[in-house]
C-alpha cells in the first residue's frame, strides 16, 4: 500500500517536471446529465499527451538509471512518457509496444528519439519482450502500472485535483491496468467515491473485482491501446479493492458519443480511452444522484480523430 504523504512527497520532486493541468466547470446539461455541474480535470494536455508522464518522471527521478537506460513496455501512452522523460533526462530509452498501437502514439515514441520496437499483437506481448531486453541489456525496467513508484506518480494527479476542486464526493476514471485509479484511490483514501470505468470489450477490473483477484479478461474494443492489458497488476488489486466504490461498463459507440461530446462542446479532444470515463455519463451508466458532485478524469489526448487537413 502506498499512502498520501508519500505521494505528497513524491508531487514535491517531480513538480518541476510536470504541467499542473486545468479543471474546467461545465453544466452537465451540456452533455445531456442531470448534473448541474460537472468538473473535467484535463489531464489530456500533461506533456506526451497523458498521465502517464507524472509516472515516467517519477521513475526516472527517484530509480538510478543504468548506462544501459530504461525500457518499457506500452500500449503507447506510456511509451510516449517515457521517452519524453527519458529524452528530458537525456537517457537512453528502448519502448516495446504492440501492433494495436495507433499510429499516432508510435510516431510519438520516434519523435522523441527513443528506439522503437513493435512486437506482439498485444500489451501482454510487447511487456514479456520488455522483460526479456531488461534481463539482456541490465535496462531499468519501468511498468506501466504495477510498480510502486508509477502508482505514486500517478496519484499526483488527485493532490492536484483535491487542491483544485475539494468540494467533489465522486471522480470516474478510466481503468486499464490499474495503476491510475489506484494512485487516485490511495490519495483519496475513501474520502469520496472513486468510480472506475472499462469498455465492455476490456472488462480487466470488472472481472478481477468478481473472482477477488486479477485474472485474465478480453482485450479489444477502440480503446485497446490504453485500456486492455488483458489483466490488472497484482499490486494494485488490493489498493482498488480496498478504495475504489465501483466499475462501470461503457460501448465502444458510447465512447465515440462522448469524443464527439468534448469536441462539439469544448474543443477538447480525447483519444478513446481518455474519453471512457465521461462516456460513462453520457451513456447514464452513471446517472448522478441528487446534490452529487462529480468529476471526470480525461486521461488521454493522443488521437489524429480531429482532420485538421479537411
Amino acid at each position: 500500500m502506498i499512502s498520501p504523504e508519500q505521494i505528497r512527497s513524491t508531487y514535491q520532486i517531480i513538480r518541476p517536471h510536470i504541467r499542473r493541468t486545468p479543471i474546467i466547470d461545465v453544466d452537465g446539461a451540456d452533455f445531456g446529465i442531470k448534473a448541474a455541474r460537472l468538473t473535467l480535470k484535463l489531464e489530456s494536455l500533461q506533456h506526451a499527451g497523458s498521465f502517464k508522464a507524472r509516472g515516467a518522471f517519477t521513475n526516472l527521478l527517484t530509480r538510478r538509471v543504468p548506462a544501459a537506460g530504461v525500457v518499457a513496455a506500452s500500449g503507447g501512452n506510456h511509451g510516449a512518457a517515457v521517452a519524453f522523460a527519458a529524452m528530458r533526462r537525456k537517457v537512453l530509452a528502448r519502448i516495446f509496444v504492440p501492433t494495436v498501437a495507433s499510429a499516432t502514439k508510435i510516431q510519438q515514441i520516434s519523435d522523441y528519439g527513443a528506439e522503437l520496437v513493435i512486437s506482439g499483437e498485444r500489451y501482454a506481448d510487447a511487456l514479456a519482450e520488455s522483460e526479456a531486453w531488461a534481463a539482456q541489456s541490465g535496462a531499468l525496467s519501468i511498468h506501466a502500472f504495477d510498480q510502486e513508484e508509477t502508482l505514486l506518480g500517478q496519484g499526483t494527479v488527485a493532490l492536484e485535483l483535491e487542491e483544485q476542486a475539494r468540494d467533489i464526493t465522486t471522480l470516474l476514471v478510466a481503468v486499464g491496468g490499474g495503476g491510475l485509479i489506484a494512485g487516485i484511490a490511495a490519495w483519496y483514501q475513501g474520502r469520496i467515491n472513486v468510480v472506475g470505468v472499462e469498455p465492455e470489450l476490456a472488462p480487466t477490473l470488472t472481472r478481477a473485482l468478481a473472482a477477488g483477484q486479477p485474472v485474465d479478461a478480453e482485450a479489444g474494443g477502440i480503446a485497446a491501446d490504453s485500456l486492455a492489458p488483458r489483466r490488472v497488476g497484482e499490486l494494485v488489486f488490493p489498493m482498488i479493492q480496498r478504495h475504489v466504490s465501483a466499475t462501470v461498463l461503457v460501448s465502444d459507440d458510447a465512447i465515440r458519443d462522448a469524443q464527439r461530446l468534448l469536441w462539439q462542446t469544448l474543443r477538447v479532444v480525447a483519444e478513446p480511452g481518455g474519453a471512457a470515463a465521461l462516456a460513462a455519463l453520457t451513456s447514464h451508466r452513471y446517472v448522478a444522484a441528487p446534490n452529487e458532485r462529480i468529476a471526470v478524469l480525461l486521461c488521454g489526448g493522443n488521437t489524429t480523430a480531429v482532420d485538421f487537413e479537411r
